[in-house]
């Protein structure tokens, strides 16, 4: 299923846009982070990235005693606040992508829900347009008010009472979703009407597909599930490492503020958060 999550610059983008029936309507592909939700969490970054900091690279600078000197007071200040930093700056898009992410995979299953709800009803006889507010009706019990394809029902809905085509407002949907089944079902909900297709073929068609996909999906998901725990895991097997060493072996922890301890500390992390990259992209099974 393709999602709009991958977009790259979406601050110029607004969140909310006017719908096909002219109503306030949701961009899923754009995430528009609120000042105080961007604080936060360059403010969580920032703690970790700095404990990090002063982790791997924290005690450069001491005397022949092993006595901290002014320059490791400034050192220490300089890897903390550096860090600290970058990791800030970094959680930003990655919790905006976190947030699309989710948003994207809700869709996609409350979609199916909802193709499911207007397959019963066109099987029982109700036109397209009781369809969709049976489908609203059914998907409120299962869902809270704040679900999204109750918002997408609500314009759909409401555009057809005021004679807006409901081709168009699907259409609209499908675009602002950038979720490629919505798309696509929209294209054929299209066809169909112009051409006098078998409307309740077409959705039963699709839900089959989407089902298949999705199940498709949670066994891939499931599958991969352990190497994606082992992933977690080791993403906390080096700062873990170099914690217990500092800890228990003063003495030889004071290798790690030697020249080639500091080039074979930052060597190690580059290799690490490669790797953790390239295992992320490998996990990522897209269906």
């Amino acid at each position: 299923m393709s999602s709009g999550c991958g977009s790259a610059k979406k601050g110029d983008v607004p969140q909310y846009a006017r719908s096909a029936a002219n109503m306030r309507a949701l961009n899923y592909g754009v995430h528009n982070m609120a000042s105080a939700e961007k604080i936060v969490t360059f403010l969580v970054g920032f703690a970790v990235g700095a404990a990090m900091g002063y982790l791997f690279y924290g005690g450069i600078g001491r005397d022949a005693l092993g006595r901290p000197t002014a320059v490791t007071h400034v050192l220490d200040a300089v890897s903390c606040c550096g860090a600290g930093a970058l990791a800030g700056r970094a959680a930003i898009p990655l919790r905006r992508r976190s947030v699309l992410r989710r948003r994207a995979l809700a869709l996609g299953r409350q979609f199916r829900d909802m193709l499911d709800a207007l397959n019963t009803s066109l099987g029982a006889g109700k036109n397209v347009r009781d369809s969709f507010a049976a489908a609203y009706g059914d998907l409120s019990e299962q869902y809270g008010e704040e679900a999204y394809i109750l918002g997408e029902l609500e314009i759909i809905t409401r555009g057809v009472d005021n004679n807006f085509d409901i081709e168009d407002l699907l259409e609209d949907f499908g675009r602002r979703s950038g979720n490629g089944d919505i798309v696509s079902f929209a294209s054929v909900f299209r066809a169909c009407g112009r051409r006098g297709g078998d409307i309740r073929q077409s959705v039963r068609t699709t839900h089959e597909i989407l089902t298949d996909k999705m199940e498709i999906r949670e066994e891939i998901d499931t599958a991969v599930t352990s190497g994606r725990t082992e992933q977690a895991a080791m993403m906390f097997m080096p700062p873990a490492l170099i914690f217990v060493v500092k800890a228990m072996s003063p003495d030889f922890a004071s290798n790690y503020t030697s020249a080639a301890g500091i080039a074979a500390t930052t060597v190690a992390l580059a290799l690490f958060v490669a790797a953790y990259f390239v295992g992320r992209a490998v996990l990522n099974i897209k269906v």
